[in-house]
């Protein structure tokens, strides 16, 4: 078996349920042509645009594949929807919501998708599990992810646990 030639960093959120569960399941479908190298540790974090709903469950997973950005995303819509993911509220509950975060150091922008994520850089959400993985990795303005997580450090954002 060869090596898998990219690395895609992928955050994956729930608010419904039994939120871990859902978190570990969407992990646990990756196949050989998504490889999980790393995972973040879990964070509870309170909710963003929509503020009326539950909290949720957050982390990032560090992934190796052979799937283009695009595959990849419909890869992670099918994950989405095996666990019951419904797109009926903008930012609103959902079972499990997964992004693509990063995907080697390309930029890409298509209607459907961008890379980096492009408001991953204000999200406590996806910065501080991020930051576990890649703190030197630089964003805008040339701030590492680690800094730009300390802006949130005891805002809104628990630490919870592991994924496994």
């Amino acid at each position: 078996m060869t090596a898998l030639g990219h690395t895609a960093y992928i955050g994956i959120g729930s608010n419904l349920g039994d939120r871990l569960q859902y978190l570990r399941r969407a992990a646990g479908a990756f196949d050989v042509e998504a490889q999980i190298v790393r995972t973040a540790p879990i964070f509870e974090t309170d909710p963003v645009e929509l503020l009326e709903q539950p909290a949720f469950f957050n982390t990032v997973l560090e992934v190796r594949t052979d799937l283009r950005p695009l595959e990849l995303l419909a890869a992670l819509h099918e994950i989405e929807h095996g666990l019951g993911r419904e797109r009926l509220i903008r930012f609103g509950p959902r079972t499990v919501d997964m992004d693509i975060l990063l995907y080697d150091d390309e930029y890409v922008c298509f209607q459907s998708l961008q890379i980096p994520h492009p408001r991953m850089w204000q999200r406590a959400f996806v910065l501080v599990p991020l930051a576990h993985l890649v703190p030197d990795r630089r964003g805008p303005g040339g701030r590492t992810v680690a800094d730009l997580a300390a802006e949130f450090h005891g805002r809104g954002v628990r630490h919870v646990g592991c994924l496994w």
